[in-house]
């Protein structure tokens, strides 16, 4: 019952973080490897494949959750509901990255570890998965903010609209370059 976890939507201005955890099915899946080093036809085979076979949850911090208590402290309370959506209690987990939230949860950060760990690199191409389709949801009521292909990062074409149009809803206010766009 070794269950992994990881976030994806980070550094982006806009939109939620997303976080995945999931406890990979017997006898694994192949291909399995960090979500940024597979090309999206790829993600979205072996999200398939995951879904189907393998016990998966996903949690999400809104940006207003962000804004309030720190990318990083969201990012935890997304990887918390992740492991709550799974419906277990995990007798491990293994986490992308250098920290850990404070889980009642027997947790390892494991550095790089969605390429080192197949059901890591599950929950990246989860998380991925998810949060790229709901920003390219977010570019059909945003147009303008490049988001159906920056999935909201910090674009020329992002930056150029932000400055054009101002801040949305789903712009996170407490990154400098949203933030610096408000005092203008």
């Amino acid at each position: 019952m070794i269950v992994g976890v990881d976030e994806a939507g980070r550094g982006p201005l806009a939109g939620p973080v997303v976080a995945a955890a999931v406890l990979l099915c017997e006898g694994g899946i192949d291909g399995l490897d960090d979500s940024k080093r597979l090309t999206a036809k790829r993600r979205a085979e072996l999200e398939a494949q995951i879904k189907t076979r393998c016990r998966w949850g996903v949690g999400e911090a809104s940006v207003e959750e962000i804004d309030r208590i720190n990318i990083l402290q969201a990012t935890f309370l997304a990887m918390t509901r992740a492991v709550e959506a799974l419906g277990i209690e995990p007798a491990e987990i293994l986490v992308d990255g250098n920290r850990l939230p404070r889980w009642r949860y027997t947790a390892t950060a494991i550095i790089g570890g969605d390429a080192l760990h197949p059901c890591i690199s599950a929950a990246s191409i989860i998380a991925k998965e998810h949060r790229d389709r709901f920003m390219v949801a977010m570019a059909r009521d945003f147009p303008g903010f490049g988001w159906e292909t920056n999935m909201g990062y910090g674009t020329a074409q992002h930056l150029a609209a932000l400055r054009q149009h101002g801040p949305t809803p789903l712009h996170r206010t407490s990154f400098a370059p949203v933030a610096q766009m408000q005092l203008v």
